[in-house]
């Protein structure tokens, strides 16, 4: 299973690590991306890392504000958000996707920007 954790409320502008926890699994056998899902609107990704070469992709919104890592010893990926927006408010999800096809989802925490 993932467990997120790290979300709150942040005045637009600051900061937050998220973090994706996994059991039952190890995390470098896995593709994992963070995704969000904002009121009305469909669940979108957001950054994501390779299980084959650590290699990152990001979203546009997200491009040079958010990072993703990953901690093997602690068998967590993090999220490190930096200057938010309000628009960044949503529930985001870690989701684990190995290369046979089994899936992971978290429960999602969530994240509020707004002064």
């Amino acid at each position: 299973q993932l467990v997120e954790s790290g979300g709150g409320l942040v005045q637009p502008g600051g900061s937050l690590r998220l973090s994706c926890a996994a059991s039952g699994f190890t995390v470098d056998d896995y593709n994992i991306g963070w995704f969000r899902q904002a009121p009305g609107k469909e669940r979108e990704g957001v950054a994501c890392i390779s299980r084959r070469d650590d290699s990152t992709r990001y979203s546009g919104s997200a491009e040079g504000r958010f990072t993703i890592s990953k901690d093997n010893a602690k068998n967590t990926v993090y999220l490190q958000m930096n200057s938010l927006k309000p628009e960044d408010t949503a529930v985001y999800y870690c989701h684990a996707r190995s290369r046979m096809g089994r899936e992971y989802w978290g429960q999602g925490t969530q994240v509020t920007v707004s002064s």
